[in-house]
């Protein structure tokens, strides 16, 4: 696995996100009927809370990212998208690893939504998420905290640097 970073969104990386949304989502979005070129894009520009987010860099380059919404009830894991070319290295397993361990920490549930068929659904079973609900677009799950802490937010965390090899 390459090293990668996180670090806090702005609004400046909204055009890179909402266009490695577009990338990785297409094929999903298709076979579900629903790929529209304008629409997935602003779907993301529409939603899109640097507060909330984080973006992965591979080698210093934008390679993902990731936002934790919080909610009531729970934090919604959304925006989690990864380049292609990265996809299966084990960099999305370890971003999601530690930012479970974050809302473990803090007591916090999990909630998130994923495309119906989508091979991502695999990467959250396999670290505890649930069905909670499902429709003809969308499988919605959850994952109950398995600890208790604090989780900082993008805006008030460091740039973490991660190294990790196999």
């Amino acid at each position: 696995m390459e090293d990668w970073t996180l670090r806090p969104a702005s609004l400046t990386d909204v055009d890179a996100v909402a266009e490695l949304r577009a990338v990785v989502l297409r094929a999903d979005l298709e076979r579900l009927g629903r790929y529209d070129e304008q629409r997935v894009r602003q779907r993301l520009r529409d939603g899109f809370v640097p507060a909330y987010t984080w973006v992965v860099e591979v080698g210093g380059a934008f390679a993902g990212c990731v936002a934790l919404r919080p909610a009531d009830d729970a934090r919604w894991l959304e925006h989690f998208y990864l380049a292609p070319h990265l996809q299966g290295s084990g960099i999305g397993t370890a971003v999601l690893r530690e930012l479970l361990e974050r809302c473990d920490g803090d007591g916090a549930r999990v909630r998130l939504n994923v495309l119906q068929g989508s091979p991502a659904r695999r990467l959250y079973e396999r670290h505890g998420f649930t069905l909670e609900t499902e429709d003809p677009v969308d499988v919605y799950m959850v994952r109950e905290p398995t600890s208790v802490g604090a989780l900082p937010t993008p805006a008030t965390a460091r740039t973490e640097q991660h190294v990790v090899s196999m």
